[in-house]
């Protein structure tokens, strides 16, 4: 239908600009390629084309429109997808569709109208007032307290459920928002009360969830900072504070600078230092990495690193490393953090960042300079800090760099670091690192391989359909599709037979980035290993029978099906 929401937002926005949203976008040709976002890869096998507004992974296989990606990328059904897609679009969408509105949109709504509680009690309460000026003082200012939404959560009971109910919402709502908890006596009642809320965002600039720090008279009674729960929409695992509005810069610098708390990820934007993310206090996940390496592939750590601690933040840092992030550490002077070093001396934060030392400097110089190198314990509790981070550096050029460095520091020959390399164990449970995932592309069989690039040359190159001789060696699709560009070279694939618009999309985006292929000798390759194929499973079939026909002791049967292998045999030759 030409005037359903669908069509709109397909009509309005473009793969390339929906996709470079997300991911690192490199022009091949006439399409894009990039790593691929779904599954581990180190070459890009992932290709977007704009011409047919698709996409396809060649080392997973998925692919499809904006749509398919978004879900894939937020983890989300169809209609949050149609949602997120339609906000980028401009197309309103109602919001009395039983097939949009779900239980994720019913929270989403609940968190923005939260949100827009505790931003007009910063604004107009008394309270929230102070609140305010509490955030003036500490060099927020106002441009940063209205792009950031910063709020005030009252200190009542049940000041923010009673608003939500009052707006048509159930307190059990709230409560799967995560914005309630359950009292002795069974009610439920707000999460927040009495704290400056920092609203946390997803990529598409929605609330998800918040931070809320104490600020009142309670200040000294409880956590001085409080955080959403896990929720349907929000897993502190998952998210990254500030990424929705620094991934640009990100990508433009080509750097991510992480910071511990949402105060500092403020003031260095607000500084002009935009490509800052936090952390919130946790450590780096396989998934936020994997989310980062979409804009970047190099960190900048500035928060305090412990080298011989099992901090969360030092957790994650050698996560990082060990996934092949360029890694520095920008140190920061005693008892201060970036938030201070901003409202102190903006440009000597940016100094900060520009002179960071590379991880693997910086644990030297850390080590060395605690650790006195002249007994054989201080070499041994120097390797025993150093080897470890030596170990995870996924580059062996470079490795070997830094082990020839330490034999240096301790005096040593470079064979007795790699044998005590050897005999270093890593934590990698601890670590939660992944091996490199298997593609299903790798697990496809060979003959489906061989048929799909058959039939994506076909279409490059309709005359090639001169060299098909025999039908039954193709799957039904591919006899299908083998038909219809017999019956007219121009078949309208999209009209005409709809089930298979994904799978041509797929194959024409496959002959697209074969550069430098002669297509009529590639076509007869893939084409007589199919042949080859077919033989071999047919003579694998012919042995069983000849097998169960001598256990019959059927001589005639077996005559003729020996017969028939000798002539198959031959075609092999």
């Amino acid at each position: 239908m030409i005037d359903s929401p669908i069509q709109q937002i397909k009509d309005r926005l473009d793969v390339v600009q929906v996709l470079e949203g997300y991911i690192k976008l490199q022009r091949a040709g006439q399409n894009y390629r990039a790593l691929c976002p779904i599954h581990s890869e180190k070459k890009p096998s992932f290709f977007v084309s704009p011409v047919r507004q698709s996409w396809h992974c060649f080392g997973c296989s998925s692919g499809g429109s904006i749509f398919d990606f978004v879900m894939k990328i937020e983890g989300v059904e169809f209609a949050d997808a149609l949602r997120i897609l339609a906000r980028k679009a401009g197309v309103e969408l109602k919001k009395d569709d039983p097939k949009i509105r779900s239980e994720r949109q019913r929270i989403y709504e609940l968190l923005e109208l939260s949100c827009c509680f505790f931003e007009k009690q910063l604004q107009e309460s008394k309270k929230g007032s102070e609140a305010k000026d509490y955030l003036l003082n500490r060099k927020i200012n106002k441009q940063s307290i209205e792009k950031w939404r910063l709020g005030y959560a009252p200190d009542i009971w049940q000041g923010l459920s009673d608003f939500l109910v009052s707006r048509g919402y159930q307190r059990e709502e709230a409560d799967k928002a995560g914005l309630s908890v359950k009292g002795k006596d069974g009610k439920l009642y707000d999460r927040f009360r009495s704290r400056i809320m920092f609203p946390i965002f997803d990529l598409n600039a929605q609330v998800i969830g918040f931070t809320g720090r104490i600020f009142g008279s309670s200040e000294e009674e409880t956590a001085k900072y409080l955080n959403t729960p896990n929720t349907l929409l929000y897993d502190k695992s998952r998210i990254l504070y500030g990424l929705d509005r620094a991934r640009m810069a990100i990508r433009k610098k080509d750097q991510c600078v992480l910071v511990e708390g949402q105060t500092d990820v403020i003031m260095s934007h607000q500084a002009g230092v935009e490509n800052v993310i936090a952390t919130s206090g946790t450590a780096l996940t396989t998934y936020q990495l994997s989310l980062l390496k979409r804009y970047s592939d190099k960190l900048v750590s500035a928060f305090d690193m412990d080298v011989a601690g099992d901090s969360a933040t030092k957790r994650g840092i050698d996560l990082a490393q060990a996934q092949g992030f360029d890694i520095k550490v920008a140190v920061m002077p005693r008892e201060e953090d970036p938030a201070d070093i901003v409202a102190r001396d903006p440009e000597s934060w940016e100094k900060l960042i520009s002179q960071a030392k590379t991880i693997l400097d910086f644990y030297f110089e850390t080590t060395l300079s605690r650790i006195d190198s002249s007994s054989p314990e201080g070499k041994k509790e120097i390797a025993k800090n150093l080897l470890p981070p030596i170990k995870r550096i996924p580059n062996k050029i470079e490795q070997s760099y830094w082990i020839q460095k330490l034999a240096d520091e301790l005096g040593v020959r470079e064979e007795v670091i790699e044998e005590e390399l050897r005999k270093t164990k890593m934590k990698e449970d601890l670590f939660g690192l992944e091996k490199e995932e298997v593609s299903e592309q790798a697990l496809k069989p060979r003959r489906e391989v061989l048929e799909e690039a058959v039939l994506s040359l076909l279409l490059n190159n309709v005359k090639l359909l001169d060299l098909i001789d025999d039908l039954s060696l193709f799957s039904l699709d591919g006899q299908t599709i083998i038909n219809s560009l017999k019956k007219d070279p121009k078949f309208n694939f999209e009209k005409e037979l709809p089930e298979l618009n994904n799978f041509i999309n797929y194959l024409l985006l496959r002959a697209e980035i074969e550069e430098g292929v002669d297509l009529e000798q590639e076509f007869r390759n893939c084409l007589k290993e199919i042949q080859v194929l077919d033989t071999k499973n047919k003579l694998d079939r012919i042995s069983q029978e000849i097998r169960q026909a001598e256990r019959e002791k059927d001589i005639e049967k077996t005559s003729e099906l020996s017969r028939q292998f000798n002539h198959l045999t031959k075609k092999l030759f």
